[in-house]
């Protein structure tokens, strides 16, 4: 298998704050080769520079959107001057990158983190798939306008560390800023490229309530969950890990479970074998799982499915009426999609993103009351 080729690019395709799309003349076969290149680490290229491609993750047909990644270009043009930070990430690897992380001692945010006490309920959206996110914005974008709120809440988007390192590998992220349905971002553990950086979740999570005073946060994986078809080896355990430390921290935990009447994969069908296992074996705190009201088939079929978890009282079903709200995942079609699949296809899944960022409005009223 060939995981290193050079070619020379012959495109910008786009740019997004730290990540270029590009297109590179391939020199082994003259093949043309699309490629994400992370400008915090590697510089920002031109046409006409030669690069260096990463290409393993094309050639072993992963779910990175068929694109390599640049390692180096020439001429090497650096990267802009490191932040005045101490932490790394990428810890101990040739890329290894300083930050400033909102919790070091010369952080202009240090005391604030360091005097946190709790969330005191402040509703955290777990989720197990980034293409979950826009769909939560659209929920809470439209309970916003249902429920009259005073002001718009401020969501911020924690990304952590169990997928993609770099946050600029998301297309999505950018789109929900520039729409207002984003506040601000936070990257944590060996994740990078947010709006600010923290060592941990939890910190993360401190610093988005008591600096960013955020309404509402949404907390998961970036885009490449990986999975292995064994019941605990795959990257979306991060989901239920984000549960327990919402409730160790103070909050409300809102589970978004993974619905898909569209999938071939039996594990995946109806209510997906990652949410039950999360729900089973890592969620060991209180949780909501807010299931959207779909047609009465399925809905059985869901409900039918959590009943047989035994969960007790810690897990929290509630129903939400999300009819309404497919006018706001409308605005958003071009951007929802999951394996492949769009809204048509899969209606429930973006519905029970949708139900989730609804049920995180209701929870905040006391907020913005």
């Amino acid at each position: 298998m060939v995981s290193r080729i050079v070619g020379v690019v012959t495109a910008i395709l786009a740019e997004r704050p730290g990540a270029q799309e590009i297109q590179a003349l391939s020199s082994d076969d003259a093949s043309l080769r699309n490629a994400l290149n992370l400008t915090d680490l590697t510089g920002v290229v031109a046409v006409g520079d030669t690069v260096v491609l990463n290409t393993v993750a094309v050639e072993l047909q992963l779910g990175t959107g068929g694109l390599d990644f640049v390692v180096s270009s020439s001429p090497n043009r650096l990267p802009d001057a490191p932040a005045k930070g101490h932490l790394l990430k990428l810890r101990y690897t040739p890329l290894q990158t300083p930050v400033l992380a909102v919790e070091s001692p010369e952080s202009p945010y240090h005391e604030a983190v360091a005097q946190f006490q709790s969330l005191y309920e402040l509703p955290v959206v777990c989720m197990e798939l980034h293409s979950h996110l826009p769909a939560v914005c659209a929920g809470i974008h439209w309970a916003e306008q249902a429920h009259n709120l005073p002001r718009p809440l401020k969501i911020v988007y924690i990304m952590t560390d169990a997928s993609s390192l770099s946050l600029s590998l998301s297309r999505l992220v950018p789109i929900l800023k520039a729409q207002n349905l984003l506040h601000a971002t936070v990257t944590v553990g060996q994740a990078f490229g947010g709006d600010y950086e923290a060592i941990n979740l939890y910190s993360g999570m401190a610093f988005a309530k008591e600096v960013l005073q955020a309404d509402v946060i949404i907390a998961g994986q970036g885009p490449g969950n990986a999975g292995t078809q064994t019941p605990l080896g795959f990257s979306g355990v991060d989901q239920g890990l984000a549960v327990n430390a919402t409730a160790s921290l103070g909050g409300s935990a809102i589970l978004v479970p993974r619905i898909s009447f569209a999938e071939k994969r039996h594990h995946h069908h109806g209510m997906s074998l990652h949410t039950i296992t999360i729900l089973r074996q890592i969620v060991r705190a209180p949780v909501w799982v807010p299931i959207p009201r779909l047609p009465v088939e399925q809905l059985v079929r869901i409900c039918t499915m959590m009943e047989e978890l035994d969960m007790g009282d810690e897990v929290q079903t509630t129903i939400i009426d999300t009819e309404q709200s497919i006018s706001e995942l409308e605005k958003l079609r071009p951007y929802l999609s999951t394996m492949g699949r769009g809204l048509d296809e899969e209606t429930p899944f973006f519905l029970a993103g949708a139900a989730a960022g609804i049920l995180a409005v209701q929870l905040s009223e006391i907020y913005v009351a």
